[in-house]
């Protein structure tokens, strides 16, 4: 059996993979709002990954959402739930679209 239909693997726990049909939902749910909220064309790639933290002080996991414009400009944001229990309103508000562009700065805490 896959790990996308793996229900014993969905289980296990924090270190499990989260591929079940709720993920895959709340993963596309989640660029569609992206597109939305950002006034995205469709050409543009938005991106979305959960990943567990291990860092002191974080939660357990964490949502990272990129998207690149037509101009080549990458963008990226996180949201510090998992997938399924992200909101619209978790989203950043349009207007900091600017600031979420990347300038070149990656760091492992943010």
């Amino acid at each position: 059996m896959s790990l996308w239909t793996d229900r014993e693997r969905q289980r296990a726990g924090p270190g499990a993979p989260r591929k079940g049909g709720r993920h895959l939902e709340a993963v596309e749910r989640l660029k569609q709002w992206t597109r939305e909220r950002f006034a995205l064309e469709d050409g543009d790639t938005v991106v979305v990954a959960e990943v567990e933290r291990t860092l002191p002080g974080f939660p357990p996991r964490e949502t990272q959402v990129g998207f690149w414009t037509d101009d080549g400009t990458r963008h990226h944001f996180r949201v510090f739930k998992a997938a399924e229990d992200v909101i619209e309103d978790d989203l950043p508000p349009a207007w900091l679209k600017k600031a979420l562009a990347n300038d070149g700065f990656d760091c492992e805490c943010c």
